[in-house]
């Protein structure tokens, strides 16, 4: 890695030997960075800035403050293939340190990591992609900061650096500040372009001073012009939506004057941020300066329409009924197509309608309640197309509004992936398809069933905070948490498992209208609720669409991760979009919502999707299909290292939808790993396609469905199938899941194929041994072994015995003889046997 002199070597030898004549020498390769604009997370003093180090003198150096972590980045100006990277070191040097690449300068990816470095020249050979690259400090080698008289990055591609506009971007732009020390100081005087106006704050730490630009963006320098009382330590920040901030420079050693500081960034807020006060008064500026770039990436903006594949109507809208008929007619039987649909109701009263819905189609109102938006008529799923069989009635959805059925019964026949949520049904629901053929469901939460709800068929159903007036039947594992109106659990010798509350809970973010405003509204967390959240809406904020990139087909992954850095939100629209990188979520707060099912394909074996292990991230309402390369984990929520408490505020993942094959060839190794602690997985169907295009053991493999390696992670609603190994493996501890429900792949080819440990059969939920604390409820685990109907798999479930470790209500169904199980849970269950699919039951184990 480091270049050691040679000249003394070389000298011995030539003394000793004749040397030929030497052909000309080529001229020097010149760096991408050279000359190009850097920034830094801080400097030394004004006379070792970031530039020294990509300005091809080996005389001049940056230098950071003497603490970690420290960075030193350049801008190529445009995204560049970099295959080499030159550190010439000052005395100070990095002793661990990483070399990191950027479409937008604030997602980073990892394209070297350097531990026990040990200063000279480092010469690296690395392989990526971005527009930024730069240095990343984690650990001096020496008690001062870090110091490089070269910063040299070698590749293909860049370009010119945007250029810094000399104008005031900042000027006469509204203004706030923490405090002021008298009316005469105000924070717009530090913006009005007057040297003799001021802001001062109180007297003490910490303090700041905020501008407005108007808009997100680039920020390239901010000045500042003290007055005698000065910061000694601030930051100098930007954020998109005046909540969440990004660094853009540390000082720590400000003495006070005139000083400018070249940044890199964007936001449509900027702020200085000021942690230690020079003087015994406040901070006082008689101006700040901002400075915006021209010739970059623009902006993505916020707000904007739609896109073509939302419908929105009101209850004057014309022949509304045709075109609900004709979606309906297009998507009854797409199951794999392409197409993506949205109804968007305007609160008021719908008369005469039947909204039928096929696949990857979803209704909603628009009321911030469910009953502003009233439909006198139903909105239906049978199952006609598939002649009256609703096993395959999957990706679709209804919202956030009323229903007074026609006949005083709705009926809902669907199977998976189809989230009935926010509803109050003024009459009965049927969860069962017309003559009563097969069904494989499903899920409700937050709504009010006056009348009852009849699953007849349904195979299992899991009812989360909600109101219903009654519930007959069931066939195998009907589970609820929360609701009124709920049967009691009577799982000895029927299908009932109840809680009486749910114990950790966040209700979906939603679209509405406030006015002709779109919003989203995004509900608070409950702790042990029961009940419909409706109409107080308690403990929730509501976020403009301004604050949303609108995300429409087409759209890249550059642009949407330009999107994010920015501090925006997304919104998907109906539509199918490929990804050529991984979409990095890294900001606490994050909404990510989908609409009509839309859907994210990762392409060349990248990522879908990472979610950093911050607080409150919010994925709902959207669809991940595995590219036909291997991907190596489709969505991934925290990195390995996570270990953030988020108790207070949780991710949430929320009708979030993974399919591997059955659309086309798909591959991951895994589908869903969950490393952050605290996350909720609220209804989800994790699914390897066991029909459709591209299915085989070997074509559409993926090992493993959900990983959860977080600590305290709460599912509620989950729906696991078909992966080649484990559905579900557990290694996190105390964990929690209220309802399962797993099949087993149907091809494994034989028992071989399927053996580990001198098992036969991979665990439909499995808990690592390591595991101490592990809680669980109504759970069911089915083989369907069509492949090879001998295969005799030894159980569904695989716990540690342990004291911590408690199974209530779990069961294992062999599906008309296609295979069997052994026992239920480890070595403990009666078999299945036959043909009768008749379930094997455990009430507590153990």
């Amino acid at each position: 890695m480091r270049l050691r002199s040679l000249g003394i070597a070389f000298a011995a030898i030539a003394a000793l030997v004749a040397i030929p004549a030497q052909a000309p020498a080529a001229a020097a390769e010149t760096p991408l960075s050279q000359g190009k604009f850097a920034t830094s997370s801080s400097d030394e003093n004004a006379g070792t800035p970031a530039s020294s180090a990509v300005d091809g003198n080996t005389g001049t150096r940056w230098s950071s403050a003497a603490a970690d972590t420290q960075w030193l980045q350049v801008d190529l100006g445009t995204s560049a293939t970099v295959t080499r990277v030159v550190l010439n070191w000052e005395a100070a040097y990095g002793k661990d340190y990483r070399i990191q690449v950027s479409d937008n300068g604030s997602a980073w990816s990892d394209i070297r990591t350097v531990t026990g470095g040990d200063g000279g020249t480092d010469t690296l050979d690395v392989s990526g992609q971005g527009r930024y690259v730069r240095m990343y400090g984690t650990a001096r080698g020496t008690q001062y900061g870090y110091s490089l008289w070269e910063f040299q990055v070698f590749g293909d591609g860049g370009g010119t650096s945007p250029t810094c506009g000399t104008a005031n971007a900042a000027k006469d732009r509204p203004a706030t500040a923490s405090s002021t020390e008298n009316g005469g100081t105000p924070a717009a005087s530090a913006f009005d372009g007057n040297a003799g106006t001021r802001w001062s704050s109180q007297a003490s730490d910490p303090q700041w001073v905020r501008v407005d630009l108007g808009s997100v963006q680039d920020i390239c320098r901010v000045d500042l012009n003290w007055e005698a009382a000065y910061g000694r330590e601030f930051t100098l920040q930007a954020s998109a939506n005046g909540q969440d901030w990004t660094t853009l420079k540390t000082v720590t050693n400000g003495t006070g004057g005139t000083a400018s500081y070249e940044v890199s960034g964007s936001g449509r807020y900027v702020r200085v941020h000021g942690t230690a006060r020079g003087t015994a008064y406040g901070y006082s500026l008689w101006e700040v300066a901002v400075h915006t770039g021209s010739g970059g990436t623009p902006p993505v903006e916020g707000g904007g329409d739609l896109g073509p594949n939302v419908i929105v109507v009101d209850p004057s809208t014309p022949n509304l009924q045709a075109r609900f008929d004709q979606v309906f007619a297009q998507q009854e039987s797409s199951q794999f197509g392409s197409g993506r649909y949205q109804f968007l109701l305007k609160p008021g009263t719908y008369n005469g309608i039947n909204a039928q819905l096929g696949f990857y189609t979803s209704i909603s109102g628009l009321g911030l309640n469910p009953d502003d938006t009233k439909i006198n008529g139903d909105i239906t799923v049978d199952a006609g197309w598939f002649n009256g069989n609703a096993t395959q009635n999957f990706w679709r959805s209804a919202e956030n509004l009323s229903i007074k059925p026609v006949n005083g019964t709705n009926r809902w026949a669907v199977a998976q992936a189809a989230p009935f949520r926010r509803i109050h049904v003024e009459g009965g629901l049927n969860l069962a398809p017309a003559g009563y053929g097969w069904a494989s469901g499903g899920y409700i939460a937050d709504s009010k069933i006056d009348g009852t709800v009849g699953p007849y068929s349904q195979q299992q159903w899991y009812t989360r905070e909600s109101s219903v007036g009654g519930w007959t039947n069931g066939v195998w594992n009907m589970t609820f948490s929360g609701v009124q109106g709920a049967p009691a659990t009577n799982f000895d010798t029927g299908p009932y498992t109840t809680l009486e509350t749910t114990p950790v809970s966040r209700e979906k973010p939603f679209l509405y209208l406030d006015g002709n405003d779109y919003k989203v509204f995004v509900p608070g967390k409950r702790t042990n609720a029961r009940g419909v959240s409706w109409p107080a809406n308690a403990g929730g904020t509501s976020l403009p669409l301004d604050q949303f990139y609108v995300v429409k087909p087409g759209a890249t992954a550059t642009t949407i991760n330009a999107a994010l850095s920015q501090g925006l939100n997304l919104l998907f629209t109906p539509g199918v979009y490929h990804l050529d990188r991984t979409i990095e979520v890294t900001r606490a707060n994050t909404v990510v919502l989908g609409l009509g099912l839309a859907t994210l394909i990762p392409d060349n074996g990248v990522d879908a999707m990472h979610v950093a292990d911050v607080d409150g991230v919010k994925l709902a309402s959207f669809l991940i299909d595995a590219g036909a390369a291997k991907s190596d984990t489709l969505l991934r929520l925290g990195p390995a290292s996570g270990s953030a408490d988020h108790a207070a505020n949780p991710t949430s993942m929320q009708d979030v939808f993974v399919r591997v094959g059955g659309a086309g060839p798909g591959l991951a190794a895994n589908s869903v790993v969950v490393n952050s602690d605290d996350v909720l997985i609220d209804h989800t169907w994790i699914w390897r396609a066991d029909h459709g295009e591209g299915v085989g053991w070997e074509t559409n493999r993926a090992d493993y469905g959900l990983v959860v390696n977080g600590d305290d992670v709460l599912a509620t609603g989950l729906f696991v199938e078909h992966f080649n190994k484990y559905d579900v493996l557990w290694n996190g501890e105390r964990g929690r899941t209220v309802f399962f429900q797993n099949e087993k792949a149907y091809d494994a080819p034989n028992p071989a194929a399927i053996t580990h440990d001198g098992i036969v059969g991979y665990a439909g939920y499995k808990v690592a041994d390591s595991v101490d604390v592990h809680e669980a409820w109504g759970l069911g685990s089915y083989c369907n072994y069509t492949s090879d109907p001998s295969i005799v798999q030894q159980h569904g479930f695989q716990v540690p015995v342990k004291a911590g470790i408690k199974m209530h209500d779990i069961l294992v169904i062999s599906l008309g003889g296609k295979g069997q199980y052994a026992h239920v849970v480890n070595n403990t269950g009666a078999p299945t046997s036959g043909t009768d699919t008749v379930p094997s039951k455990i009430t507590q184990f153990p």
